[in-house]
């Protein structure tokens, strides 16, 4: 027989939940303090752009001899990378879930096309792979904001 697990507290109470808001009594509970949120919210953006600066360098260099311009080009794509990041999380919560999932969209478009285009591509086929990406962004970002928020925003969940 299955019983569920004893939860902190009084039955009935509500729990809180650290930083993620006000008191819940349903949903899944923040078991992380927050100092790992603080540390997520900073080193996700900048491992990231690390990656991404990489990433680009490599496809940059088409595999020849990595160079100091490489080096630069890839340590200013994650400088870039990581502060785009860090603005579209600090500015999108603030716009309506429309508008929050299209920053994202444009987000996730450019710099996929931006990576896309230093394969030696067209713009033509850049362009049309990163408004695929952005789509497929778009849909994703736009139903979670749309279950996750009222109207004006607020998270209903």
């Amino acid at each position: 027989m299955a019983h569920a697990a004893p939860a902190s507290g009084a039955p009935g109470t509500p729990r809180t939940t650290g930083t993620a808001g006000p008191a819940a009594t349903a949903g899944t509970p923040d078991i992380f303090g927050a100092q790992a949120h603080t540390a997520a919210r900073w080193g996700l953006p900048v491992a990231g752009g690390l990656l991404y600066g990489f990433w680009a360098a490599a496809i940059n260099r088409s595999g020849g001899p990595i160079t100091g311009w490489n080096i630069l080009f890839g340590f200013v794509c994650a400088i870039v990378f990581a502060a785009m990041w860090i603005g579209v999380r600090m500015l999108a919560p603030l716009m309506k879930r429309e508008v929050h999932a299209l920053l994202w969209t444009a987000f996730a478009g450019i710099a996929f096309g931006f990576l896309y285009s230093q394969t030696g591509t067209t713009v033509l086929r850049s362009t049309m792979m990163a408004l695929g990406v952005a789509a497929g962004v778009f849909a994703v970002t736009f139903y979670r904001y749309y279950t996750h928020e009222d109207a004006e925003g607020h998270r209903v969940s």
